[in-house]
């Protein structure tokens, strides 16, 4: 059963803001504990990948687990989730990282806002961002298509814990994340003026990618991609819940 739309919501708030206090914060962490930035990296990654893992566990069943306005849209785009509500979730999510980037700056005991002054938007770095995000909704949606929605939230960790590597930008892959990380000036930032090429970039890898689906997994209807979520929903909460 559909959740109501408050309630996914929240669930999507809440889970953009935790999204974003395991980037910023595990970066601050990272930074403040190793001098090598290989090392620094490496521990901002594994962090993120196995939080981000956690997280789709914990708000999967209640909104889908975006945290991503790309995801969001191309899930309208399918027919897994309507326009209206595509358009609601967009907001929540970059509120919900603006969010997690104030309480990571407290949890360090930071600025509660400091702008980043971190410029990343070199061309190799918006290819980066297409490729990145591309590979991110091609493989959301061939697991949803394909019926292994109940495996995304361990590839999706794993894979943005790759990208961070195979990537120069270290895979945003997330307008919200990306407006998100402008509000700390810290190891994860990213400076204002980044920002708007980097979500250009994401939105072409989402299209890009929308077209690979269709053309990858073409016999799979709306109706039935919808089918799968609310399966892999039922899957996700306890057995209590469902019967």
């Amino acid at each position: 059963m559909s959740q109501p739309l408050a309630r996914r919501l929240l669930a999507e708030y809440l889970g953009s803001a935790l999204l974003a206090a395991l980037v910023i914060g595990s970066g601050i962490a990272a930074a403040a504990l190793s001098q090598d930035t290989g090392l620094q990296l490496l521990e901002n990654a594994a962090a993120t990948a196995a939080g981000l893992f956690a997280i789709i566990l914990m708000f999967g069943p209640i909104s889908g687990g975006h945290f991503n306005p790309v995801v969001s849209l191309v899930d309208a785009a399918f027919g897994g989730l309507s326009r209206r509500d595509a358009l609601a979730y967009i907001p929540v999510q970059i509120a919900g990282c603006i969010s997690g980037a104030i309480v990571a700056n407290g949890m360090f005991a930071l600025t509660a806002i400091s702008i980043s002054t971190h410029h990343r938007a070199s061309p190799s770095h918006l290819f980066s961002e297409v490729i990145a995000t591309g590979g991110l909704i091609l493989l959301i949606f061939a697991l949803v298509r394909s019926g292994r929605a109940a495996t995304a939230p361990a590839a999706v960790g794993a894979y943005i814990g790759a990208a961070y590597w195979f990537t120069s930008s270290t895979s945003f892959a997330n307008p919200a994340i990306s407006i998100g990380r402008m509000f700390s000036d810290t190891f994860a930032g990213i400076a204002p003026a980044s920002v708007p090429p980097f979500i250009v970039a994401q939105l072409i890898g989402g299209a890009i990618a929308l077209v690979l689906v269709r053309v990858l997994y073409p016999d799979v209807s709306p109706e039935a991609a919808a089918d799968v979520v609310v399966a892999h929903d039922a899957d996700l909460r306890p057995r209590e819940a469902v019967a």
